[in-house]
């Protein structure tokens, strides 16, 4: 019988969870592998549930925090939502 591989346990950033605007939210979620050094993944999942992943991971939660709050000052929170144009980054 075939050993199931372990999931990474997850490290969150205390920089992630809820984030609302102009009656928005959503969730920011900030991660690593635990106990790492590598750098952090960044998500952000709507009230309909969609997940949006940024590609490149950034060096600090800081940094990807950072991006998050540009993102939304560029784009408005409304940018994330499904009915929007669908946003690169």
């Amino acid at each position: 019988m075939a050993k199931k591989a372990k999931e990474p346990k997850l490290e969150h950033s205390e920089l992630s969870g809820e984030f609302t605007e102009d009656g928005v939210t959503v969730l920011v979620d900030i991660f690593r592998t635990q106990g790492s050094q590598e750098d952090w993944t960044m998500e952000v999942v709507t009230q309909s549930e969609d997940l949006i992943r940024w590609d490149e991971p950034f060096e600090t939660d800081r940094d990807a925090f950072d991006e998050f709050l540009a993102t939304i000052a560029r784009d408005g929170i409304a940018s994330f939502l499904e009915d929007s144009e669908p946003a690169v980054h």
